[in-house]
């Protein structure tokens, strides 16, 4: 049993989404998919989801998978575009109901459960082909934040970045810098020569693009989290800088899609889909008053 990685990198937004192949069956799942967006123009393409498309049709796979980390606050999924093109459910960790009810009062639309083909528990196993994908509950990031492992392969989202990279931020509903350290601690706890390979890379000090660690190399080096920091200094650390951070530019187009599977809004009667931003501030007449 034999998968093979095959990663895509979405400069725009940092992000690396993978193509997981069964060496034996052909059988494919694709981890954290993304769509190009301007936020400007409104305009939508699929460069990456093509590319992956292409690949899985010069190599003769099919996909049948389609796996979300969580519902990301800075890219939209491409969930429901590669669905449209094959036989692939969509999934993603049934925290995914918290993370929904925790903007319910704050986005439309929202969404349930059932926007999603399946909603994985902790310790389950994913098929595909001869391999098998574990499941991971990591929340700390979001609460419905999951990792996959498979062969030695750790898929592991916005949980951990590269080690001069550090951590996620836990500053949004439902997130927690206590869960967050805790979840990495089973991250490295890991046999050592897992391979991490992340969701986002930031180049720092603008080097180049990585994307895969080991969990040895990020036990040692992390600079957020790593042998020689203790959980109560990470807290510390991870709240003072959260209070630093701005939103993510495109926090409320990815959320209002990614927390539906991918779907985008529905259109309007005039034939256009629209997304929504809520607005918090004292110009509002009613807010005035």
């Amino acid at each position: 049993m034999t998968i093979n990685v095959h990663s895509f990198f979405h400069s725009e937004t940092g992000t690396a989404s993978y193509l997981l192949a069964d060496a034996d069956t052909n059988q494919a799942a694709i981890i954290d998919s993304v769509l190009d967006f301007d936020v400007v123009s409104g305009k939508l393409a699929a460069t990456i989801p093509d590319q992956q498309l292409q690949w899985l049709e010069d190599n003769n796979c099919q996909l049948i998978r389609i796996l979300e980390t969580h519902a990301h606050a800075d890219h939209l999924s491409a969930a429901q575009y590669l669905k449209q093109h094959s036989s692939a459910q969509t999934l993603i960790g049934k925290g995914i109901i918290s993370a929904q009810n925790n903007f319910k009062s704050t986005l439309i639309p929202i969404g349930d459960a059932s926007d999603f083909d399946r909603l994985l528990e902790d310790e389950e196993i994913i098929p595909l082909g001869k391999s098998q994908i574990r499941v991971m509950s990591t929340p700390g990031h979001t609460d419905d934040s999951v990792c996959y492992l498979v062969d030695d392969n750790i898929f592991v989202g916005d949980t951990l970045f590269m080690p001069d990279g550090g951590t996620a931020r836990c500053d949004f509903p439902g997130g927690s810098a206590a869960q967050l350290w805790e979840s990495i601690a089973k991250i490295h706890a890991l046999p050592s020569q897992t391979k991490i390979w992340v969701c986002h890379d930031y180049q720092p000090n603008g080097r180049a693009v990585k994307i895969q660690t080991t969990v040895a190399q990020s036990h040692k080096f992390n600079i957020h989290v790593n042998k020689e920091i203790s959980k109560e200094a990470f807290i510390s650390m991870r709240t003072a800088r959260d209070a630093t951070l701005a939103l993510p530019t495109l926090i409320y187009p990815s959320l209002q899609v990614n927390l539906r599977a991918g779907k985008l809004p529905e259109k309007h009667q005039n034939g256009v889909r629209y997304i929504s931003i809520p607005l918090v501030t004292k110009a509002d007449p009613d807010v005035a008053k």
